[in-house]
C-alpha cells in the first residue's frame, strides 16, 4: 500500500525501561523522523513514572504537530508482565508497576489510540519485521542482559499467551543442580546464562584473585574479552554459558520450529564471540529438528521503540513498512 498513507501521519512510540525511556515519532514506513530520550526516575514511584510517560507522550504529540505531522496512534512498550488485550501493565518490578491499566490511561489523557505492549516482544516485533529477521516467517527473538526473554513472531505477529506471559525462555531448566535463580527455582537458563549470572560465576570463580577494578564488578563483556584472550578462568565460564544457552534454545526449537533465531541485548554485543560457539553447540544438538539460522540483532537498543510503533501502526490500520529504508536510515545515523 505504498503512497497510500499520507507522509504527514506518524505514530508517537515510547519505549519505558526501569532507568531511561526511548521515544519517537514514526512513520508508517517505519522510519522515526524525532527521536528522543528521557529518564524514568523509577525510584520516585509508579504514579510519577506514569505522569512522565504521558508528559513526554504529550509533548511529542505537540511537536509532531507544530511540524505539520499527523499523530495516529501511540505505542507503549513496557517491562514485566504485560496484559495487552486488556491494556494493562500487570507487574513490572523495574517501574513498580501493578495491575495498572496504563492503555486506558494513556487514551483519557492524550485523546489517542494507544496500544501497551511488552518490551522483548515489541522487540522481537521490530527484529522480525524490520531487522535481522525480516526474511522469515517463523522468528524466535532472545533478549540476553539482565534477564533473558523471547519473542516468538509468526507472520509479523508476536505471540502473546493466555496470561501475557509469552517467551520467558530464561526460565527453562538447563541445569537441575544448578544456582537459584531470581523466580526461586534452581538451575533456570537465566540463572546461568545472562550478562548478569556470567559476571557473577566469574567472581565466585575468581575469589578475591579477580583481576578487576576496585570497588566494580567484573561484567560479562570483560569475561567474553578475556575469554577471546584464551584467560583459562574466562573461557570456562564464557563455555558454560554458551553450552547453556544451546541447551536452552534448543529446547525452544523443539518447541516452536522457526526458522531464524535472533540474539538481542548486551551479550549478543560479544559477536562472533559468541555466536560462532552458540552456532557449533546448537549444531551438535539438533537430532530429527531442523537447524535454524542464527543471528545477531541488526536494530540495536531502537528495536523496542521501534517495536512499539508497530503496534500503534497496526492498530491504527497501517502497514506499510519498508525494511530496507529502516535499516538504510539507521546506518546514516
Amino acid at each position: 500500500m505504498s503512497g497510500a498513507v499520507s507522509d504527514d501521519r506518524v505514530v508517537v512510540a515510547l519505549d519505558v525501561g526501569g532507568t531511561g525511556m526511548k521515544c519517537a515519532l514514526v512513520r508508517p514506513d517505519g522510519v522515526a523522523v524525532r527521536t528522543e530520550r528521557h529518564p524514568t526516575d523509577a525510584a520516585r514511584g509508579p504514579a510519577a513514572v506514569i505522569d512522565t510517560i504521558f508528559d513526554v507522550a504529550d509533548g511529542l504529540i505537540g511537536k509532531a504537530r507544530a511540524d505539520g505531522l499527523t499523530p495516529m496512534a501511540v505505542g507503549i512498550a513496557v517491562p514485566g508482565v504485560v496484559d495487552e488485550a486488556r491494556g494493562v501493565a500487570v507487574w513490572s518490578a523495574n517501574v513498580g508497576f501493578r495491575d495498572v491499566p496504563l492503555r486506558d490511561l494513556a487514551v483519557a489523557r492524550l485523546g489517542l489510540l494507544t496500544t501497551l505492549g511488552h518490551d522483548v516482544r515489541v522487540g522481537g516485533l521490530a527484529e522480525a519485521r524490520l531487522g535481522a529477521g525480516r526474511d522469515a516467517d517463523h522468528v524466535l527473538f532472545v533478549a540476553i542482559g539482565t534477564g533473558i526473554a523471547a519473542a516468538h513472531v509468526v507472520d509479523g505477529s508476536a505471540t502473546v499467551g493466555a496470561h501475557g506471559a509469552a517467551g520467558e525462555i530464561g526460565h527453562i531448566m538447563v541445569r537441575p543442580d544448578g544456582p537459584r535463580c531470581g523466580c526461586g527455582r534452581p538451575g533456570c537458563l537465566e540463572a546461568i546464562a545472562s550478562a548478569a549470572a556470567i559476571g557473577r560465576r566469574y567472581a565466585e570463580l575468581a575469589g578475591d584473585g579477580a583481576e578487576q577494578t576496585p570497588g566494580a564488578a567484573v561484567t560479562a563483556a570483560i569475561v567474553a574479552e578475556r575469554a577471546a584472550a584464551g584467560e583459562p578462568l574466562a573461557s570456562r565460564v564464557w563455555q558454560e554459558a554458551v553450552e547453556a544457552l544451546a541447551d536452552g534454545l534448543a529446547t525452544g526449537q523443539a518447541l516452536f520450529d522457526v526458522s531464524t533465531i535472533v540474539l538481542g541485548g548486551g551479550l549478543a554485543q560479544a559477536g562472533d564471540g559468541l555466536l560462532g560457539p552458540l552456532r557449533a553447540a546448537l549444531h551438535e544438538r539438533m537430532t530429527f529438528h531442523r537447524e535454524p539460522r542464527l543471528v545477531a540483532a541488526a536494530l540495536g537498543d531502537e528495536a523496542g521503540c521501534l517495536g512499539a510503533a508497530l503496534l500503534a501502526l497496526d492498530a491504527a490500520g497501517v502497514r506499510d513498512t519498508d525494511a530496507a529504508r529502516v535499516l538504510d536510515h539507521q546506518e546514516e545515523r
